[in-house]
């Protein structure tokens, strides 16, 4: 069994930089600005061969529970609920205040096991806080700067002692299951890429028919729901989730750091990321909000599918469509959510006007799937995975080299390339080089001079042809050799 640690604190006394400090991964925003995290967040932390699961909380206040701040604090009393060691962090420079004190006795009461730190005492300044956190009466205060690192060694030995001994686990086991992913698929990519570079005249070669091999179920598929700000990402979160995850509200921009959520639908393990609202780069000025958008693309760059949710009230942005584009671009599977469908009176016109929208501006992938939701009631969820398990098999979806070469023959006999310099252009071996998104490498005569149109014809030909429908496609010209070049 993993043991969960939360950290606990009133705001800014450093629980995101302790958080990132231990995952050794900056994964939570980091500001100098009080109340940055609203949500809490979980990662892993490996400690001497043992794994424990870190929770970062947003920072304890008295409030009011229909306010922002009280549904925090909401948010981070359930997060102590699920802990089973309790990190309360106070700031070394302030010293103890009223309001470490009143939390402090709120934790005592929890009965469960709590390590004191004293974060920011890379200087002299810490030494009247760690002074001060004796009379807390929460045991023995350990010294730390997370900023800097200082003082972790203590801190980890502290919790070692809170660990089972028999929880041990080796170095391969120890990695996540994210980080096994990434080695595989680096290590394919690699290997494909020096065979084409050392490949000559690839057409004189008849390569084995390869099947794509079976996804492993038990590696969680990656889900990212993006969206403009207020256009119900988090709201579609909790839905699927079917309970109260993350916050939600009228307010524009509640959601600042990404909340990654571990889900099961249909048999199959998913993870949940709720990001936050992408708006034009010309209206984010604030380092925090860059920090969110940042952060946001950076998690459709390793999504796998991404659900862009737009609100069918109103028309479709052109921010909506820099997203849909920017997913397309990096080879994501995309699905587009009409949410608040349950609000729209004239459905069938409005239906239409997305579909032509999409149609004209973004032609680079014909038949966007969209699904219309009411994410606040639920409506029309399963339909929203149904399209997500379609795409998600059409994007690893492996066509066999001899079956490819095949069809090459009879499109380009249908419609041969344009001539250059007044020869043809010869279309002389395809094959398929990986999945996700499906690519494809084309041996051509003279590669720079086949016509951006023919390879759309190609593409178009595939997605017909092979069923490669509402993914993107990547097509990459490649040249033999000449040994005569010398």
């Amino acid at each position: 069994m993993t043991l969960t640690v939360a950290l606990i604190g009133r705001p800014n006394v450093g629980k995101s930089t302790l958080f990132n400090r231990m995952a050794r991964k900056k994964l939570a925003i980091v500001h100098d600005r009080p109340g940055v995290t609203r949500d809490w967040k979980r990662a892993e932390c490996h400690i001497y061969g043992h794994r424990l699961d870190i929770i970062d909380t947003a920072g304890l206040e008295e409030a009011d529970a229909a306010s922002i701040e009280g549904m925090m604090r909401q948010s981070t009393e359930v997060a102590i609920e699920q802990a089973d060691i309790l990190m309360f962090i106070i700031d070394g420079r302030a010293g103890l205040t009223p309001m470490d004190r009143h939390f402090a006795d709120l934790i005592r009461k929890s009965n469960k096991k709590i390590i004191l730190v004293v974060n920011k005492c890379e200087s002299f300044r810490g030494t009247d806080g760690m002074a001060e956190a004796y009379s807390l009466g929460l045991g023995e205060p350990y010294a730390v700067s997370a900023e800097h690192g200082t003082g972790m060694g203590d801190l980890f030995d502290a919790l070692l002692e809170l660990i089972p001994k028999d929880e041990t686990e080796d170095d391969e086991a120890s990695l996540t299951e994210a980080e096994k992913e990434y080695i595989i698929e680096s290590e394919a990519a690699l290997e494909a890429a020096e065979w084409l570079d050392t490949i000559e005249g690839a057409e004189e070669y008849d390569f084995e028919d390869t099947d794509n091999p079976d996804l492993d179920p038990e590696i969680p598929l990656k889900v990212a729901i993006v969206g403009r700000p207020n256009a119900g990402k988090s709201t579609l979160m909790n839905s699927l989730l079917g309970h109260h995850r993350v916050l939600t509200g009228p307010q524009a921009g509640l959601t600042r750091d990404s909340i990654a959520v571990d889900w099961e639908y249909d048999g199959r393990k998913f993870k949940l990321v709720d990001t936050a609202g992408l708006r034009k780069k010309a209206r984010i000025v604030e380092t925090l909000e860059k920090q969110s958008a940042d952060e946001a693309l950076r998690n459709i760059r390793l999504a796998q599918i991404v659900i862009l949710v737009v609100d069918a009230t109103e028309s479709l942005d052109k921010q909506d469509l820099i997203i849909a584009s920017h997913v397309l671009n990096e080879g994501r599977c995309l699905i587009l959510a009409m949410n608040k469908w349950d609000a729209v009176a004239q459905k069938d016109r409005v239906r239409q006007e997305f579909a032509d929208r999409l149609e004209r501006s973004l032609a680079q992938l014909p038949d966007i799937p969209f699904v219309s939701i009411s994410a606040l009631n639920g409506k029309n969820l399963d339909r929203l995975m149904s399209a997500v398990f379609t795409v998600y098999t059409n994007w690893n979806k492996r066509i066999g080299t001899g079956i490819l070469n095949r069809w090459l023959m009879r499109m380009t006999s249908r419609h041969p390339a344009p001539l250059t310099q007044g020869r043809p252009n010869r279309m002389r071996y395809i094959t398929q080089i990986k999945t996700r998104p499906p690519t494809f490498a084309v041996w051509v005569s003279r590669p720079q001079d086949l016509p951006a149109t023919y390879k759309r014809y190609l593409m178009n030909g595939l997605r017909e042809d092979f069923g490669i429908e509402r993914v993107p496609i990547r097509i990459v010209l490649r040249t033999s050799k000449n040994p005569y070049v010398d």
